[in-house]
């Protein structure tokens, strides 16, 4: 069984990263092309929006959201007719799960090349949590199967440095780095697993700013890694469902993970 789980766990894993490496390669040569399109000197759009020390502006977009749990592996569970049997559930979020975003930030020019951003902003979503009883099996030999959906409302704001390139006619990448505090303001308590209230991102990632005659357009592509157990371990002295207690024990940290496409309309 443990060879299974194994290779379960390692082919799962790697279809993922190779999704998300096709997909970034995608991206990351469509930004390229974007930015080596004009290779001569155009009439530049709104020349002085950069020199403005301060600056509003408006965020939509939309992301992908994914957790990495940690699996405590077998554990002995109490009968409900008196003794114990060892169970081996495997819980993990099987797909990238998509959401949208929405806020409003506000940007301080540090220097030529330098700006820092606060955004605050909010993430809406849902993930796709499967458990896998790998000791109780179908008919089939197949594990049997628990689901979960776990939405997600979060309120962040944004701390972000950003480095920019000498502006090219009427665009102008970028490279960005940050934290994002973060307030959870979903869960319940019939759950299976809970996220706590609290969870704290790095993020980094690129954009470019596309000069229009009336305003500045701003796609950015960024990776955010939260840095903390996002997983309320405590939630099981709120189960009263005692058959449930394998499913919330079977993990004991999480570390949530997102993929954002945002547009900055500034």
């Amino acid at each position: 069984m443990t060879t299974t789980v194994a290779a379960y766990a390692l082919t799962n894993t790697q279809t993922r990263m190779n999704n998300m490496t096709r997909h970034f390669i995608s991206l990351l040569l469509t930004f390229c092309f974007l930015s080596a399109s004009a290779q001569e000197r155009k009439v530049e759009n709104r020349p002085y929006t950069d020199l403005r020390p301060f600056h509003f502006g408006v965020l939509v977009g939309s992301h992908l959201q994914d957790i990495e749990f940690r699996n405590v592996g077998p554990q002995m569970i109490e009968l409900e007719g008196g003794g114990t049997t060892e169970k081996l559930v495997l819980a993990d979020q099987d797909r990238w799960d998509a959401g949208f975003t929405v806020g409003v930030l506000g940007e301080f020019r540090l220097s030529r090349h330098f700006q820092f951003r606060v955004a605050p902003t909010m993430y809406f979503g849902t993930r796709h949590i499967t458990f896998r009883n790998m000791t109780d099996l179908d008919i089939n030999g197949v594990p049997t199967l628990q689901r979960q959906d776990i939405k997600t409302a979060y309120i962040a704001s944004s701390f972000d440095m950003i480095f920019a390139a000498p502006r090219f006619n009427n665009h102008r990448p970028y490279l960005m780095a940050g934290v994002s505090p973060m307030i959870n303001l979903t869960g319940k308590s019939e759950d299976y697993l809970r996220l706590k209230r609290s969870d704290v991102f790095l993020e980094v990632g690129l954009g470019c700013d596309f000069y229009l005659p009336f305003f500045k357009l701003r796609p950015e592509l960024k990776f955010m890694y939260g840095i903390t157990n996002s997983l309320d371990t405590n939630h099981y002295k709120e189960i009263k469902d005692r058959n449930m207690l394998m499913y919330t024990n079977s993990v004991n940290s999480a570390h949530s993970k997102m993929i954002a496409l945002t547009f900055y309309f500034e």
